[in-house]
């Protein structure tokens, strides 16, 4: 039986924010040294490759690198004035293109190459070599737009790998679920009006982009209805994002029939992320995988692919996503939550709770699905 792949490269590690986080380039070969800056580092990603490797899930996943997307696929998502003028700017050293998107000397090969790690996973779960895939991608890319990156995101990473996928004849009906704690406005606009790939984000309302995510974006002309959008008020956690799941993300999975699952997976819901006030625990993101995973399994035989977006506690983050890891591959290997109780203590209480699962019943009625 083919193995999870996960789909990671160190170079990823080494995209720097430029001036704005205070970097000093040294050289080709040497890795950036940044002093403060962004929330967006290299840490939440590193931390998470070094808990695998130190509990040895590492070795029951099938790792490894990918080349860099191509300026064909790139310019599938981008057009070609974006691309020149941030590879001229990457090539003079850096600079900053967008909202909160700079980057460094290399930027453009480096967020090529975590859009190659998403396609790359991608491919390889439709054709077969993996059963499943995760994709470490740095810089993340849910928020970028054709031609103007925002919120740390370069490159549309999983719009990149879906046209990669349709253009290769691979799969044309595609679904992303976007569990990230900010909304997914960039990979909603790129696909708009494209009928053939549904579009779910559940996010905190208006905390960023303050103005996309509203649940009236259904999608455009015959696209009418491929487009979901789950706002959640902050404070809401464990249960109501299986709730969110259970009751709106998989009844739209299952109208849709996808041949294949794309997760826009960042981890900033969890109770301890700087960008967010929400209180999922790791059991939360573990949980949401094994719904996301069954859900695979009876709409297009497991073939899923969950791509890394955001979640900025370096500390946290790495439990988050080895419990996803874990539940993936199927491994009996644990990393145990050091939170875990203090997260079951924090939940809503039961008059809170009820007041989240009321929002999310006007959202099935408002999205006319069976209760």
């Amino acid at each position: 039986m083919t193995r999870t792949g996960f789909f990671w490269d160190e170079r990823t590690f080494w995209h720097s924010g430029g001036n704005y986080a205070l970097t000093f380039s040294l050289g080709d070969l040497v890795q950036p040294l940044a002093a403060g800056g962004l929330p967006e580092s290299p840490e939440t990603k590193r931390r998470l490759k070094n808990l695998i490797d130190v509990t040895g899930l590492i070795h029951e996943l099938d790792a490894q690198s990918a080349p860099e997307a191509t300026r064909e696929a790139l310019e599938r998502v981008h057009p070609p004035s974006y691309l020149d003028v941030f590879k001229r700017l990457s090539d003079a050293g850096g600079g900053e293109l967008g909202m909160r998107t700079p980057f460094g000397q290399g930027g453009f090969e480096i967020a090529a190459l975590s859009a190659g790690l998403a396609t790359t996973a991608l491919a390889a779960v439709l054709d077969g070599r993996n059963k499943n895939a995760y994709s470490l991608s740095r810089p993340p890319g849910h928020h970028c737009l054709p031609d103007f990156p925002n919120g740390f995101c370069l490159f549309n990473n999983i719009a990149i790998a879906i046209r990669a996928a349709q253009a290769a004849g691979q799969a044309q009906r595609i679904a992303v679920v976007d569990w990230d704690v900010h909304h997914g406005n960039g990979t909603e606009a790129i696909f708009l009006e494209d009928a053939d790939v549904l579009t779910i984000s559940i996010h905190q309302e208006h905390n960023y982009p303050l103005d996309t995510g509203d649940p009236d974006v259904l999608g455009e002309g015959s696209a009418r209805g491929t487009n979901m959008n789950i706002p959640l008020p902050p404070g809401a956690g464990h249960a109501t994002y299986l709730e969110a799941m259970q009751w709106l993300v998989l009844p739209k999975l299952r109208a849709f029939q996808p041949e294949a699952i794309v997760v826009a997976c960042g981890y900033d819901a969890a109770a301890y992320d700087p960008l967010a006030q929400m209180t999922a625990s790791a059991l939360t993101f573990r949980m949401l995988t094994r719904l996301i995973m069954q859900a695979a399994d009876e709409l297009c035989d497991g073939r899923l692919v969950l791509v890394h977006e955001g979640g900025y506690s370096e500390a946290y983050v790495p439990f988050c996503a080895h419990a996803v890891l874990q539940e993936l591959s199927g491994s009996s290997i644990e990393a145990p939550d050091p939170k875990a109780e203090t997260l079951r203590i924090r939940q809503p209480n039961a008059r809170m709770q009820a007041a989240y699962s009321e929002i999310l019943t006007d959202l099935v009625q408002h999205f006319g699905l069976a209760p």
